[in-house]
């Protein structure tokens, strides 16, 4: 059986200032650059296996998968389906917005220009498929961002869409799941 972890990139701008990020490529911040460093150190020193990083082509998450994957000798893969979601006309406003908030409960919405969570979680989904089927006896990390942690953890645990829509994990927060 395998072990599948999950890690949400490291400090960004837009997370200090509660901004809607989504498909938008932006750097980390310095504290986004020295928790992907902790983490990489803690994955060594607790000598966490891991035999396959695999992370969004976004800067803020394949930055923090190449920092982990330098801590414990491992390249990174590159998968657009764990890109986050593109939001539309709410990427860089106030994620705090009551009208974002109402929006993104709503699954089937694609926020005029953006893409719709269903249209998320099906290519998070064909993924997760696939490790399953090809890499079921290995351990994978995945780096990515937090929308699509919410897809992850749904994938593995029966939730409402209330449960979903308000899931959420900390910057390089390590989560762990079978596989």
């Amino acid at each position: 059986m395998g072990t599948l972890y999950f890690v949400r990139h490291g400090q960004t701008e837009y997370n200090l200032q509660h901004r809607v990020c989504g498909s938008t490529d932006i750097n980390l911040t310095k504290l986004g650059i020295e928790q992907a460093r902790q983490l990489g150190e803690k994955i060594a020193k607790d000598n966490i296996h891991i035999d396959h990083i695999i992370a969004s082509p976004l800067k803020r998450a394949a930055d923090t998968a190449k920092m982990i994957g330098q801590m414990i000798g491992k390249e990174v893969e590159i998968d657009e389906r764990i890109t986050e979601q593109n939001f539309g006309k709410y990427e860089g406003l106030d994620r705090d917005c009551k009208e974002f908030y109402e929006a993104r409960a709503q699954f089937l919405n694609r926020f005029s220009d953006g893409e719709s969570f269903i249209q998320v979680a099906a290519r998070v989904y064909n993924l997760l498929d696939e490790l399953k089927e090809n890499l079921a006896d290995q351990t994978v990390l995945i780096v990515a961002h937090n929308g699509i942690a919410r897809i992850l953890h749904s994938y593995f645990v029966e939730m409402s869409n209330e449960e979903i829509s308000s899931y959420g994990i900390d910057n390089c927060q390590l989560v762990k799941y079978t596989l």
